[in-house]
């Protein structure tokens, strides 16, 4: 039975508003988490001001009522980092913040915790082999390790409190006003500036669009065998970084400049530059498979065809 109404976090931001907007679409009652009050919401979406994501927060007047909750907040897309200890600072508001909303959660009677992690917890790349769900976990940043050790609190929660826990660990998510270094590339395509990427061709990346991000969320919702699991999510075809940025031009109606500078020397002068994990994510491979997730709820990318 479809989840009654439901809390979505973050509900200003890139992808928490798209939540907020799917889902009310889909006729559910929605009350959006944010900051501060503010407008703009589909009709009949409410809103809860909580203030700033911490430890502290009191959750208790926007979980009056709801069934479930889709935590989509967190501390990301830090593309200068001034924290003194950046791994303080993410596990403030993404572990500690979010195991304290996961316990008013289940104290306030809510039955399901959809939790947005990321496929960092499984690592930074992948070679040959696509990421599984069952993989050990190898968190490569300050910001992996947080949402790794969110998911292991999350876990145990659940196991005192009965509260059914969801974990969805999406790749690199596209869409309209990206956010992080997708921003910045798309700047410079606004711009019509050439980029050094036409030899990026052989990496092979998953990422995931907004939409069908989206509707993997409203799935697991309501899904009997969603409860406890942890679900690998893309769009079902890897693509190098030159396509992704053609088809980021090409939905903005842009021509794109790509000049033919070999991949290993982009590489190298990023490195020189303390640019490690972008070099990582330019011309790297992050491939993920899905299998778990389309067998168990029967979901597929929307366009294409479900496990039976």
């Amino acid at each position: 039975m479809p989840a009654e109404r439901i809390l979505v976090t973050g509900a200003t931001g890139f992808l928490g508003r798209a939540v907020v907007d799917h889902l009310s679409a889909g006729g559910r009652k929605i009350r959006a988490g944010v900051r501060s009050e503010c407008g703009g919401w589909p009709a009949g979406v409410e809103t809860a001001a909580v203030g700033e994501l911490s430890e502290a927060t009191d959750w208790s007047a926007a979980l009056t009522g709801v069934e479930a909750v889709v935590h989509c907040a967190a501390r990301a897309h830090v593309l200068r980092e001034t924290a003194a200890e950046p791994l303080a600072q993410f596990r403030a508001v993404n572990t500690a913040a979010t195991l304290a909303l996961a316990r008013q959660a289940a104290a306030a009677g809510v039955r399901r915790f959809v939790f947005i992690s990321s496929i960092g917890v499984n690592g930074a790349e992948t070679n040959g082999r696509p990421f599984r769900h069952d993989d050990p976990p190898h968190p490569h940043s300050p910001y992996a390790v947080s949402k790794h050790e969110a998911e292991q609190g999350l876990h145990a929660v659940a196991a005192q409190t009965g509260l059914e826990v969801v974990v969805i660990r999406p790749p690199l998510i596209v869409g309209p006003d990206p956010k992080g270094n997708l921003a910045t590339l798309e700047r410079v395509i606004g711009k019509g500036l050439p980029l050094p990427f036409g030899l990026v061709t052989r990496n092979r990346r998953d990422l995931v669009s907004r939409g069908a991000l989206c509707d993997l969320i409203e799935t697991v919702l309501d899904h009997p065998a969603a409860a406890g699991e942890t679900f690998l999510v893309s769009d079902g075809e890897p693509i190098s970084t030159r396509t992704l940025l053609e088809r980021m031009a090409a939905a903005r109606g842009r021509s794109i400049r790509l000049l033919p500078v070999p991949p290993s020397l982009l590489a190298l002068l990023l490195k020189l530059a303390g640019k490690g994990a972008m070099a990582a994510q330019l011309f790297g491979d992050l491939e993920v498979d899905i299998d778990h997730t389309r067998r168990t709820l029967n979901w597929a990318p929307p366009g294409v065809t479900a496990a039976t």
